[in-house]
């Protein structure tokens, strides 16, 4: 697949007019040819709807990715609806203060006062579901146990833990989110996160610039649970699909899987995206990759983490000539990453299962974008490249160029 954007008739340079005229005839012809090419052509995008598919580890970002369409193309969210978001932000914040308290003792932390203690108490005794209503004595346990000097310590080492990656957003936001009138930010709903089981999908419409005919294309996108348990439902949404959307988490090099502690959760995510790759039944799809959450991968390394300790390789990578970009241990680092990438697709085809493509598979190209799910500006930007090339692909598989 390139990246193929069809031009609008262009104005010539300028000729001497005995050559115009003996032309004249000729580019009136091939310009009433190509309108009705480009008016084919736009009703043939347009009758065909593009089916994406989002694929990828649990926890990568694929249900924000789907956020964001609805809040790019179907308007955002009714009050209503952030309204519904509200139990869904509550047991984020319920699971985060939880776990953390959990982990002091495990990891030998001590809390900063008596009070703290008190208050770690008062939550180990409470369900594991959120309360409906953030009451005054809910939320005065929670805000001091955030204030606790141990807890903020306990928070640091959270790459050691399973801890949603929403949890200091939600706990530094805990006052405005706990008053009796709130209602969800936009912000809000794209940070907060309810595991996916089943298929979920979301149908909306993108312009289609001039230069390929104008209109609307009609986008489907489908999003699938990344649990290991939730993967056999993905070949359900297989038949048709376009393109395939794979998020990789930059910044869970440091981190292992909930399902399996033993399992680091970047060499899950590579692993699955081999898999991918050479999945026969996707193999005329179009395969464009966000690297995902790089903004946290950028934290992690200011605060003393290293992928070194977890992928040994990545001190001989840096050892190669100086790369373009590459200024810091952040940029290395998600170069590093994508090399891991392109080096999948560079491997020969292996087919131990008949899942898997033929050696004999035509070139294939895949495409990479460093993203924040959570930030609209940059998945605006992201998906707009994606959809040109997307809707190019098309024309181009019509053979109308």
């Amino acid at each position: 697949m390139k990246l193929r954007l069809l031009r609008c008739l262009r104005q010539q340079p300028s000729k001497p007019a005995a050559v115009m005229g003996q032309k004249e005839e000729q580019v009136q012809v091939h310009s009433m040819h190509d309108h009705h090419m480009l008016k084919d052509m736009s009703k043939a995008v347009r009758d065909t709807t593009v089916k994406i598919l989002l694929l990828g580890t649990a926890e990568s970002g694929k249900t924000t990715i789907i956020k964001q369409m609805r809040i790019l193309h179907i308007n955002g969210f009714t009050d209503d609806e952030r309204r519904e978001k509200i139990p869904e932000i509550y047991q984020n914040i319920h699971e985060s203060i939880l776990q953390l308290v959990g982990q002091m003792g495990i990891l030998g932390i001590d809390f900063g006062s008596c009070t703290s203690e008190r208050s770690a108490d008062y939550i180990l005794s409470l369900p594991g579901s959120a309360p409906e209503y953030m009451n005054e004595e809910y939320c005065d346990h929670v805000t001091t146990l955030w204030n606790d000097v141990g807890i903020r310590a306990c928070y640091d080492r959270s790459s050691e833990f399973p801890l949603l990656d929403s949890a200091k957003y939600f706990l530094d936001n805990f006052a405005r989110i706990s008053d009796d009138l709130y209602i969800p930010s936009t912000e809000d709903i794209l940070h907060s996160r309810k595991i996916t089981t089943g298929i979920s999908q979301i149908t909306f419409r993108v312009p289609i610039p001039r230069c390929m005919g104008g209109g609307e294309q009609e986008f489907r996108m489908y999003d699938v649970g990344g649990q290991r348990d939730q993967r056999n439902k993905w070949i359900q949404v297989f038949e048709g699909i376009q393109a395939v959307l794979f998020l990789i988490s930059c910044s869970e090099f440091d981190q292992n899987l909930r399902e399996d502690p033993t399992q680091n959760r970047l060499q899950e995510a590579l692993k699955l995206f081999r898999a991918v790759w050479q999945n026969r039944f996707l193999a005329s799809a179009g395969l464009i990759v966000f690297l995902n959450k790089y903004d946290i991968m950028e934290r992690k390394i200011r605060a003393g983490k290293h992928i070194v300790d977890y992928f040994p390789e990545y001190e001989e990578f840096c050892k190669r000539p100086q790369q373009d970009n590459c200024f810091d241990e952040s940029d290395w680092t998600k170069m590093f990453i994508k090399q891991q990438l392109v080096d999948i697709t560079k491997e020969p085809f292996k087919r131990h299962s008949r899942n898997q493509v033929d050696q004999g598979t035509s070139e294939r190209e895949c495409y990479y974008h460093f993203t924040v799910a959570t930030d609209t500006r940059c998945i605006r930007d992201v998906f707009c490249d994606v959809q040109k090339m997307i809707l190019s692909e098309n024309v181009s598989s019509m053979s109308l160029f």
